[in-house]
């Protein structure tokens, strides 16, 4: 069986990347910082080793949203797509919604959901933790 091999980017097209494998994790997070940076009421991110990803056109540019994050952005359209910290060495969360096709990530939990926002519940069964959640 040949491993999944997905593409995506930014807005604009000036970052383009791919991502080979299965993530780690896919989960939704409810963090106020995600969603400041997103402008959004949460965000679906792939958590996945570095080495799965690789950009194929331009860099992120980077911002230390905190002392122990980066997030990676485009500089042109501002679209987020990275997401690192030193709790996760070794790894890198990739915006669900950057992908081309962000249907074929299928989110499994919500994290930081003591944060979320009450009018924007999410009408599943998937599992609920209050930060971010253990990683096994």
């Amino acid at each position: 069986m040949q491993a999944q091999k997905l593409e995506g980017g930014c807005l604009c097209g000036s970052l383009r990347y791919t991502v080979e494998g299965e993530p780690l994790m896919a989960a939704i997070c409810h963090c106020t910082m995600c969603r400041r940076a997103h402008a959004a009421p949460a965000v679906a991110w792939a958590l996945y080793r570095q080495e799965q990803v690789g950009f194929t056109q331009g860099q992120t540019t980077l911002y230390a949203s905190s002392e122990d994050a980066l997030r990676g952005f485009c500089a042109t359209c501002g679209t987020q797509i990275t997401f690192t910290a030193t709790f996760l060495p070794g790894l890198i969360d990739i915006s669900v919604g950057s992908l081309d096709t962000p249907q074929l990530i299928e989110p499994t939990l919500h994290y930081w959901h003591a944060e979320h926002l009450a009018w924007a519940e999410f009408a599943d069964a998937l599992p609920r933790y209050p930060e971010f959640p253990p990683l096994e």
